[in-house]
């Protein structure tokens, strides 16, 4: 953009204002984003309709005159290219959702924590200049080419760039779009009490449906994993939410781990899932002993099942989509489950950053030019032991 991203804050708390603009203040000189503020949603409305510059609007929930969730449904009305970031409650799932219904975007929780304010403004933003250029692009799309580099960009602005690193581990991942976009995804997800999930997942389909049908796992994922804490019920509830809505027939596979880098126990949960891969410190491997379960927006009355398993000193996990087992080259051979606990073997000293990028470089080498028909995903985790 040749300008600076607008944001509107709708927030009835007076010190927001003050506080918003020293924390965001890098980014107001750099001329990155621009701030206005409105009390409560009337107000907000009142400038919606008189400044067109307005890209995203940041809203509370409770807040008197009109309260966000009532303002959400108004603002398609105004411009309906707006992207909204609504404000929760920690764990607050019935307003979230209803914000997710309504046309939210995003959220954050209370108390804002800025780092992860300052990473969902971001992504919004970015989501927004891709959603222009595919409007922009729309009459000029005359192949399937234009519809699927579209689906990979947004695939890809969603995705975490910065990983969180402990004193005790390190995390890396990287996801390689396929000339077909399937809708991999992966996400990193703060549970609080030094806690981290992971989710990697893959959407069945292919092209723009994959890559919307994607997002919405996504988001609905991290409103659940914040308000649950036990996997399972994280699955559970993502079905129960997709089962309700879902008209594409489309579903999701999803691995879902809660780690605890204090005692290295991961706590986790598979719906339908390649199971990872456990490689120990000598180089042997083991893929982590799963309940499959099943994809999640197929069936309703799905008892999803939390299984765990505590990281030794020095071990790593490598969670995997198929296209990396499933990436096949000139003669129609599979990469395969041996060949990734050789690549695995052959590379566990490098530090997690390297390590993961040796896979696909790996699966790359042995497809050796074919096209892929699916996404090839990894993340990796590096335990160095208890605290």
């Amino acid at each position: 953009m040749s300008r600076p991203h607008k944001i509107l804050v709708v927030d009835d708390e007076p010190d927001l204002e003050p506080l918003v603009l020293q924390r965001m203040r890098k980014e107001i000189r750099s001329k990155t984003y621009e701030f206005a503020f409105a009390g409560n949603g009337v107000e907000a409305l009142d400038q919606l309709n008189t400044d067109e510059d307005i890209d995203i609007v940041l809203s509370d929930i409770n807040m008197p005159k009109m309260d966000g969730l009532t303002l959400l449904e108004q603002i398609p009305s105004v411009n309906p290219n707006i992207r909204s970031v609504i404000v929760s409650a920690y764990g607050d799932m019935k307003n979230i959702r209803l914000a997710m219904n309504r046309g939210a975007f995003d959220f954050v929780t209370k108390p804002i924590d800025f780092s992860d304010l300052k990473t969902t403004i971001e992504r919004t933003a970015k989501h927004l200049e891709l959603w222009r250029e595919a409007l922009a692009a729309r009459d000029k799309l005359t192949s399937i080419r234009n519809e699927l580099s579209i689906a990979d960009k947004m695939q890809q602005s969603i995705l975490p760039r910065i990983f969180p690193k402990g004193q005790n581990f390190k995390l890396a991942g990287t996801m390689l779009p396929a000339r077909n976009v399937g809708g991999d995804f992966f996400d990193i997800i703060n549970c609080g009490d030094n806690k981290f999930g992971i989710v990697i997942a893959d959407v069945s389909d292919k092209g723009v449906p994959a890559a919307m049908f994607m997002m919405s796992s996504r988001t609905l994922m991290k409103g659940s994993a914040i308000g649950n804490k036990d996997p399972a019920d994280v699955l559970q509830e993502v079905n129960s939410l997709l089962i309700d809505d879902n008209e594409t027939g489309m579903f999701v596979t999803v691995f879902y781990c809660v780690v605890n880098p204090n005692n290295g126990r991961i706590t986790f949960s598979n719906g339908g899932h390649n199971p990872p891969l456990v490689v120990k410190p000598d180089g042997s491997s083991m893929f982590l002993s799963t309940e499959s379960g099943v994809a999640l927006g197929m069936f309703g009355d799905i008892d999803f099942k939390t299984q765990n398993y505590t990281l030794q000193p020095n071990e790593r996990v490598v969670f995997y989509t198929d296209g990396v087992t499933e990436a096949m080259n000139a003669e129609d051979n599979l990469f395969g489950n041996n060949r990734l606990k050789e690549v695995v073997k052959n590379n566990r000293d490098l530090n997690i950053e390297y390590f993961n990028q040796a896979i696909v470089n790996a699966v790359n080498e042995f497809s050796h030019g074919v096209p892929q028909t699916d996404d090839i995903t990894c993340i990796s985790l590096h335990y160095d032991g208890p605290l």
